[in-house]
């Protein structure tokens, strides 16, 4: 049965994209088949599996604002099992757009209730903010994983995220729940990373992984070649914390 996992915070820089296009890439390399839906106006997910936004006529754009057929804007990746859904730079005025549409937070999640094609798991890439987009992949979502990254003020703005999920769950999506809490960019040279991670792990016991995405070069090379770490460099030590990571999250169904 499919599940989608919107990957979530309202902090920037936390790892968010990097973390749904390699985990999405891990998830289909060991056979799960997987899509990502970019939700982000920012489309750094589009660009990080290789996709120029700029040679696009449509993306996720015309299925919130005009409903298109999710199906018709499903891209194949370099990756076999791992399909995109693009965005574009048009949807930096849905949130504004979708304000007088009925039922509004719930057109993305209408839209995979009628695509056809069938995966085992949808990763939805999020803005960093709370408003329309989110609530919409927060409304369609299973559940949610939510990167931390293991620095200063980590936990700023944890709960006001946490309180947006339990809203969503009484008026909206009664199922969804917390996937997992991820940390990442570790540095383990560092007293901080440690202290943070836990703290992270005291606050939020038992959804944290296991598994920690350390701070690593590759992983930050990897988008500008439109690549997956996983491709990238395989070997690295980011691409075998994602490999790890969805061991874990498979494990955890």
């Amino acid at each position: 049965m499919i599940r989608v996992t919107a990957c979530t915070n309202q902090k920037g820089g936390v790892g968010k994209t990097t973390t749904v296009v390699n985990l999405a890439a891990s998830l289909a390399l060991s056979g799960t088949s997987t899509l990502v839906i970019d939700l982000d106006p920012q489309g750094n997910a589009t660009s990080g599996l290789g996709v120029d936004r700029r040679t696009l006529e449509r993306s996720v754009y015309h299925v919130l604002i005009d409903r298109d057929p999710l199906d018709e804007l499903i891209m194949a990746t370099a990756i076999e099992g791992l399909d995109l859904v693009p965005s574009s730079l048009q949807l930096s005025g849905a949130e504004v757009e979708l304000v007088p549409v009925p039922a509004r937070e719930r057109r993305l999640s209408a839209s995979l209730a009628e695509m056809t094609r069938r995966y085992d798991r949808v990763l939805i890439d999020c803005p960093p903010s709370l408003g329309l987009l989110t609530l919409n992949a927060l409304t369609a979502a299973d559940g949610v994983l939510i990167p931390i990254q293991t620095e200063y003020y980590a936990l700023e703005g944890l709960s006001q995220l946490v309180n947006t999920i339990r809203r969503v769950r009484e008026g909206l999506n009664p199922q969804l729940e917390i996937d997992g809490v991820l940390l990442t960019m570790y540095d383990a040279r560092t007293n901080l990373s440690a202290q943070v991670a836990a703290e992270v792990r005291r606050h939020l016991n038992g959804t944290v992984y296991q598994t920690v995405v350390p701070r690593s070069v590759r992983l930050s090379e990897a988008p500008s070649h439109g690549l997956p770490v996983a491709l990238y460099d395989p070997g690295s030590r980011g691409a075998v914390a994602y490999r790890t990571l969805a061991g874990e999250v498979t494990a955890r169904g």
